[in-house]
């Protein structure tokens, strides 16, 4: 199979132009000079936030254009172009790349107070009812059932305070949450506010609604705020339960639903009496709501140590996160914000979640300080992430173990389950908690078309990780090429596993079809443990690998499942399989390595193999276009 074609038809299919007669629109978006009133049409008439961007109505074709020199907090949320219009979102100006940071900071003296000795803590977590938003007592209270499910709804007087009581008898619940639901309508949301639910409840048998939301009176049933507080355990005594939500979309056409279906029990009467929905006011500016996966101090100087219990907090720099009160306590031998200039509380959320998308690209931007993925999401076609820099990516919780082991996660691009025609090129990624760069998937899933192309990798877990699990699923058509990597499991994170794994390739646990799986054309220099790992089925068929130039000046070259494999005997074990048949292990020379220019100096000998790929479209030395160097202070 030809894989120059692969790759041509690949970046075609990313950045073909919009067809005749389509109207292609650019947005500006200014963070310091911007409003959000504005068109956006215009640099002059540009809008000003992230929450701008997001719920704008883009229509194919159509660009979005940040700044350089300024940044944004947040996330930002795609959307879908379509083929021949992809929605590009990128840079204008003059300046450093546009910054997206993933992170809260934390470097005011306010931002701080005392825990104990040697203790610090973000501000406690606290809310504080503004205003009744709406009277729940007044409301009209509907019941909605579908798919067989059968209940009852009346409405009583309380005897004693006079309160409306409502009560649902339920003979049979459905299977699912919408099959049952209870709602109110009339009610509005404003993008950014908080509100709080009161209300009273009994059941004749304990359960746990399904869900509730405050959503759209109608279809599309869009939610317009989701709760952020576990839902409720409804008892057979009367309790008080507050559920609060965060808004984030305004509206005028609100409901608020509890979903019943699949969760009350058959023949149960639930008693509810409503109260109130509070407007509510948060002490924190941008509230600590997902998990805390890494603290970088002064733009990457140091990060912080990630603890799981406040009893852990015995070494400078360790810190936890308390998912209750949404608190990071410090390990500090003074107060951070006179300690550092700088402290960024990275968030567990995607910088850019790009689930469900295609035909989007990305381009000049710099993603920083994310605790999950940089850019991540599943299902995804036609993306293209061209000259972004992304660093101090991951870190995040992800689950628990059933034996209480914590796990963390967090990768630099990842395209996950379903992913095809995909392109990454260009880009520089460094301190990553995981990968790099990778595609992985699990269940029944097809990954084709993708391809990694004249990236600079340093300090990550993994500079390319592959797997994907299950007979059922299929890859085919990965390549990965003209890509520099150096320093593998040498990052922020590596000290901080509990499963430290430092390596430029990791491919194992593949149980899918694989064909066509190529690695060409790079430098590999240094890792942590070995500068690659094959495990999980025969690699010989599914892996062309070669014109590779391997460095590695002390340990293991190659893990093959539980076979070490040292440079002397790198040759010997490789050819015979038919893998790395020109490849070279040497020292590749790069112009100045400590200050992270990985171009190939004039006698590389990684020079020589890169020229054999310039039919791709490689560079003559296989670097980036662009000179490597440290990522520009916020």
């Amino acid at each position: 199979m030809n894989t120059s074609l692969i790759i041509l038809t690949g970046s075609l299919l990313a950045t073909a132009p919009v067809g005749l007669g389509a109207q292609v629109r650019t947005f500006y978006v200014d963070s310091a000079c911007g409003d959000d009133a504005q068109d956006g049409l215009k640099p002059y008439t540009a809008w000003r936030s992230l929450a701008k961007v997001n719920r704008a109505p883009l229509a194919p074709g159509d660009r979005v254009l940040f700044r350089r020199s300024q940044s944004w907090r947040g996330q930002l949320v795609r959307q879908s172009g379509a083929a021949g219009a992809v929605i590009t979102y990128g840079a204008y100006g003059e300046g450093d790349k546009p910054v997206l940071l993933g992170s809260v900071a934390a470097d005011r003296a306010a931002d701080w107070q005392p825990a104990g000795a040697g203790l610090w803590a973000t501000m406690p977590l606290r809310f504080e009812p503004v205003s009744v938003h709406a009277d729940s007592q007044q409301g009209r209270w509907t019941i909605h059932q579908e798919a067989g499910a059968s209940c009852t709804l009346t409405s009583d007087r309380d005897g004693t305070d006079g309160t409306t009581v409502l009560r649902l008898t339920c003979r049979s619940p459905g299977t699912r949450a919408n099959h049952i639901q209870l709602s109110v309508p009339g009610l509005t949301t404003r993008e950014g506010e908080y509100y709080l639910f009161t209300f009273q409840a009994r059941a004749t048998l304990p359960f746990t609604p399904a869900s509730v939301a405050l959503m759209k009176n109608g279809p599309p049933w869009t939610a317009y705020a989701a709760p952020e507080t576990a839902l409720p355990a409804i008892g057979t005594n009367w309790a008080s339960h507050t559920i609060r939500f965060f808004a984030h979309q305004s509206a005028t056409d609100v409901r608020l639903t509890v979903f019943l279906g699949g969760a009350l029990p058959a023949d149960t009467t639930l008693l509810v009496r409503p109260e109130r929905l509070t407007k509510a006011w948060c002490n924190q500016a941008i509230p600590l709501s997902a998990d805390v996966g890494n603290v970088i101090f002064d733009h990457g100087k140091t990060t912080g140590v990630k603890k799981w219990t406040e009893g852990e907090l015995r070494r400078d720099g360790d810190y936890f996160y308390d998912a209750l009160s949404w608190q990071v306590k410090l390990r500090s031998e003074q107060h951070p914000a006179t300690r550092h200039q700088s402290i960024e509380l990275a968030l567990r959320k995607h910088i850019i979640d790009q689930g469900g998308r295609g035909y989007v690209t990305y381009e000049n931007l710099d993603l920083r300080y994310g605790a999950a993925h940089g850019i991540g999401g599943g299902n995804t076609h036609h993306i293209t992430v061209r000259a972004c820099d992304l660093s101090y990516i991951g870190g995040g919780h992800q689950l628990t173990r059933p034996e209480g082991t914590p796990v963390r996660f967090g990768n630099g691009i990842e395209f996950w389950s379903s992913a095809r025609d995909c392109l990454v090129e260009d880009c520089r990624l460094w301190e990553i908690y995981d990968a790099a760069l990778t595609n992985q998937g699990d269940g029944t899933n097809v990954q084709e078309n993708i391809t990694y192309r004249r990236n600079v990798i340093w300090n990550s877990e993994y500079s390319f990780e592959y797997w994907n699990r299950g007979p059922a699923s299929l890859t085919r058509n990965i390549v990965f090429e003209h890509n520099t990597c150096a320093d593998a499991g040498y990052g922020w994170g590596h000290r901080q596993r509990p499963d430290p794994n430092g390596r430029h390739l990791m491919f194992y646990d593949n149980g899918a079809v694989t064909t066509n799986v190529v690695i060409r054309y790079n430098v590999f220099c240094h890792a942590a443990d070995s500068l690659l790992r094959l495990h999980g089925r025969d690699w010989t068929v599914a892996l062309t690998m070669d014109y590779n130039c391997w460095f590695q000046s002390r340990g293991a070259v190659l893990l093959w499942d539980r076979e070490t494999v040292g440079a002397d005997a790198f040759a010997v074990f490789m050819h015979p399989r038919g893998l790395d048949i020109h490849s070279k292990l040497a020292d590749p020379k790069f112009v100045d390595a400590a200050r992270r220019d990985y171009r190939l100096a004039p006698d590389s000998p990684a020079r020589a193999l890169a020229g054999q790929g310039k039919s791709a479209g490689a560079l003559p030395d296989g670097s980036l276009k662009q000179t490597p160097g440290k990522p520009t202070p916020l």
